[in-house]
């Protein structure tokens, strides 16, 4: 069983996504066992508490820098036996520590086809108002793998949206949400938990077919 944290920082739509596919049977052997906000109060925790998950908040307003936060989120998923970490809209930044420490270990869903309208200051609503501004045709979401430097980590799915006339931002972020986020991120893990992505270099090869059922259990220490 593929134990799975899931970062946060608001209503936790793509939260939901991935509970409905897991109690659907869609994802087999995964679990999420924590949920952790960067919010006090969101939504998302109502969400986790709905389903008997494990729900908290971490906030990086608690810390005096960087290196804390990584240490106090690292040991929250350690104590939760945590094998894979899932940003789900989760808007704070993560170090150089917590990033080596689960290297390979920690996806995140964006909302835009990477590289376009991604990196530094593009999230929430922001990438849809640049894609809305430029007059591009096409947007969609992007699940990656995360490295320090935001948004360059290796993609593991991509899904195209359509821009249509009399878009607005918000138009334009739900229906990306529901068209595409929602369905990539679930995938990504299902793929994780199959133990079919191999990473090369800067690309993720999807193999058809995994050795073992699922990801083996690993035991992480400080």
């Amino acid at each position: 069983m593929l134990k799975i944290g899931v970062l946060v920082s608001g209503g936790g739509s793509n939260l939901q996504a991935i509970i409905d596919k897991i109690e659907s049977g869609y994802i087999r052997n995964v679990e999420i066992v924590t949920v952790v906000s960067s919010k006090p109060g969101v939504f998302a925790l109502e969400r986790a508490k709905k389903y008997g998950i494990d729900g908290t908040c971490i906030s990086r307003k608690f810390f005096n820098n960087i290196d804390e936060y990584d240490e106090a989120l690292i040991g929250h998923f350690v104590e939760h036996k945590v094998e894979l970490v899932v940003m789900a809209g989760f808007l704070s930044i993560l170090g150089e520590r917590f990033n080596k420490y689960y290297t390979n270990r920690v996806i995140n869903i964006h909302p835009s086809l990477i590289p376009a309208f991604c990196g530094k200051g593009f999230y929430g609503i922001i990438p849809h108002r640049h894609v809305l501004e430029s007059g591009v045709k096409v947007t969609g979401a992007t699940v990656h793998f995360v490295e320090l430097e935001a948004d360059t980590g290796p993609i593991i799915l991509q899904k195209a949206v359509y821009v249509e006339e009399g878009d607005t931002p918000e138009i334009l972020q739900k229906r990306v949400m529901e068209q595409a986020e929602w369905e990539i991120l679930p995938e990504a893990i299902k793929l994780f938990a199959e133990n079919r992505l191999v990473i090369e270099g800067k690309k993720v090869l999807i193999k058809k077919t995994a050795p073992v059922p699922a990801a083996a259990s690993k035991q992480y220490s400080i």
